[in-house]
């Protein structure tokens, strides 16, 4: 497998699952600063131009963030991803897209690019500021699903590594406090040696 990845994008948290999963693999990083995503050596894999993007052994391209990561727990049911009861897949996927689609396109998009919500740069710091309020909505949501728990789906799952990546974001490139629930989780993501390797291996430790 090959997995195209920015470092610190959402990509890293596929980049931990296949850390988690052990099996041999490529990474090659995208330079979105650059718009390598745009250039015809990353569209003629996926056309889309974003990360993550992960190329099948046998060829086959996965793109989407809660695509690629059900289908790598799915694939590879040893390494225990993959939540054992439909309760606790349904809370998975559940998690898995509101992390994806409302707290990082939602929320993080209007703090990270309030061009694309408004023309105007006038109106940014209000983007902006609705952008946090959306995350810090999320946060809130997660701090109480986690009370009492370690994990989102019960055992660790795939859905664990998109509340890291969200958190990370906040957390370690905004430095802003994460509430206590959603801490602990996310201190128990950073002490996974998957984890570890991961944010050495894109120049993030």
């Amino acid at each position: 497998m090959k997995l195209y990845y920015a470092p610190g994008a959402c990509s890293i948290g596929i980049h931990v699952l296949l850390e988690e999963i052990g099996k041999p693999y490529e990474a090659e990083a995208v330079n979105l600063r650059e718009g390598a995503q745009f250039k015809p050596e990353f569209t003629g894999v996926n056309p889309k131009s974003k990360v993550p993007t992960l190329v099948r052994d046998d060829g086959s391209v996965q793109t989407e963030y809660p695509a690629i990561a059900y289908w790598l727990a799915a694939t590879n049911p040893s390494a225990g991803l993959l939540p054992k009861t439909p309760e606790a897949m349904a809370a998975a996927l559940e998690a898995t897209d509101y992390c994806v689609a409302t707290m990082h396109m939602q929320g993080f998009g209007r703090i990270f690019r309030p061009a694309n919500f408004a023309p105007s740069e006038a109106d940014h710091p209000a983007v902006q500021a609705r952008g946090e309020e959306i995350f810090s909505k999320g946060l809130a949501l997660f701090d109480r699903q986690l009370q009492g728990k370690q994990w989102i789906a019960g055992d660790f799952s795939f859905a664990d590594t998109a509340l890291f990546y969200v958190c990370f974001w906040w957390n370690g490139r905004l430095k802003k406090d994460l509430p206590p629930n959603v801490a602990a989780h996310y201190a128990r993501m950073t002490a996974r040696p998957a984890v570890q390797r991961t944010l050495k291996a894109e120049g993030l430790a």
